[in-house]
């Protein structure tokens, strides 16, 4: 394991210190190696849905040209609220 030496304001070790005061952490690296792994884990998540976002991009694209038509605004915005809420209750 390689081993990093930072620097901290009093305020942040004193933060830091409070987490493992608590009993959330072992140690002030504890704490330290636990924000870098989850802000390794949101940029996955960016990442990933990213790649979700172009997917859904290039398969609007390729489905063809719009179709003229009276959309209504309020519908569509309903249904993708709704499409959006089911999506979080799965997970």
């Amino acid at each position: 394991m390689a081993q990093v030496t930072i620097s901290l304001p009093d305020a942040l070790k004193g933060w830091a210190d409070a987490r493992v005061a608590d009993g959330r952490y072992k140690s002030t690296g504890d704490y330290v190696r636990d924000l870098v792994r989850r802000d390794q884990e949101a940029e996955q998540r960016k990442s990933a849905e990213v790649e979700r976002l172009r997917a859904a991009l290039d398969e609007g694209l390729a489905s063809g040209p719009a179709v003229d038509g009276n959309f209504d605004v309020a519908d569509i915005v309903r249904r993708g609220r709704a499409r959006l809420e089911a999506e979080r209750e799965a997970g």
